[in-house]
């Protein structure tokens, strides 16, 4: 009975085990919705404080380029934060990279030892523990209103492997953990992260995001619709997020848009 009630999540409850900045945020649980990104979208025109929106389970969860997330109800935590950031979206190229050293380095202080791969996937033994889907829309006022998206694998089973057509990590221990203090620790790290990023951009998470790149200096394919645009060494990310190669023609900085990075062979 204790595991099941570690289990269960509660709005009130991680409330209550928030850091100060944090309880600014609404905190919502549903049992299930299509996706919680899509959910907080329709709602940006009316909103006038951060939200939390997370899901037991989601039917129609979603990654980068449209591609769907498939989960697995109480295998996964799937939320997403809606949040306003004073920069227009042109100045937030390195948001989502910002966004993976926050909740990196969270998991890290809970010794799962990931990695980052650019430009939104955790790592964990060189296989996917987590995703982030950011979106963004104009705010009527100013800025930027973002919705970002997060899917943590903590436990994954073959069936879902299969579907998804690959490997993926897990979190067997983060899976035992009280889901209500892992959400406020995750919670914690992201509102510190953007309240940093709204003040300084991408540049104060560069150092962090290089020293946890899962890729330096290992050679790298960098894809669009399978095709491969680029082949090169990877050397770190720049001051707006992009990937810098080492190429046999030069050096590249390839913009993320919908592309997306191998490892060679």
């Amino acid at each position: 009975m204790q595991e099941n009630k570690n289990l269960a999540l509660n709005a009130a409850a991680i409330e209550k085990l928030c850091d100060g900045p944090t309880r600014e945020v609404d905190i919502e649980v549903v049992a299930e919705t299509g996706s919680t990104n899509a959910d907080l979208m329709a709602r940006l025109p009316v909103l006038s404080r951060p939200v939390l929106r997370l899901a037991v389970h989601q039917t129609a969860g979603r990654g980068r380029a449209g591609r769907p997330w498939l989960t697995l109800p109480g295998g996964m935590l799937t939320f997403s934060l809606a949040w306003h950031l004073p920069q227009a979206a042109h100045n937030l190229l390195g948001l989502p990279l910002a966004i993976g050293v926050a909740l990196a380095e969270c998991l890290n202080n809970l010794n799962q030892n990931v990695q980052l791969k650019w430009p939104n996937d955790i790592l964990r033994d060189g296989k996917k523990l987590a995703g982030i889907l950011l979106e963004s829309a104009s705010a009527s006022d100013g800025g930027t209103w973002i919705v970002a998206g997060i899917g943590l694998n903590l436990q994954v089973s073959d069936e879902l492997e299969a579907q998804v057509g690959r490997a993926l990590a897990d979190a067997p221990w983060l899976a035992q953990m009280d889901r209500n203090l892992l959400l406020a620790q995750l919670l914690n790290a992201l509102v510190v992260a953007l309240q940093q990023f709204g003040q300084q951009g991408f540049p104060g998470f560069l150092p962090r995001w290089n020293a946890l790149h899962a890729y330096a200096h290992q050679t790298v394919h960098i894809l669009d619709h399978g095709q491969v645009l680029h082949t090169g060494t990877a050397l770190g990310v720049d001051l707006h997020g992009c990937l810098v190669l080492q190429t046999e023609q030069g050096q590249v900085n390839v913009l993320a848009g919908d592309v997306s990075l191998r490892a060679s062979a």
